[in-house]
């Protein structure tokens, strides 16, 4: 017979980096998400509270 294509047990993987994409990927989103919020606070403290809301309006309109 012929053997599948999947074996039944996979292959474990053994070198250093085996088990760090999730933690980069975490890290990574967690950066990002730091970076945006900073920025939103920077731009309403800049801006003000009125002109902040408007502009994220508009910015949400010329989307849809």
């Amino acid at each position: 017979m012929a053997r599948p294509l999947h074996p039944a047990h996979r292959l474990s993987d053994n070198s250093p980096n085996a088990g760090r994409m999730p933690f980069v990927l975490l890290w990574a989103g967690a950066v990002i998400g730091g970076l945006a919020v900073t920025g939103a606070l920077a731009l309403w403290f800049h801006y003000g509270s009125q002109v902040f809301f408007e502009m994220i309006r508009t910015g949400l309109a010329a989307c849809f």
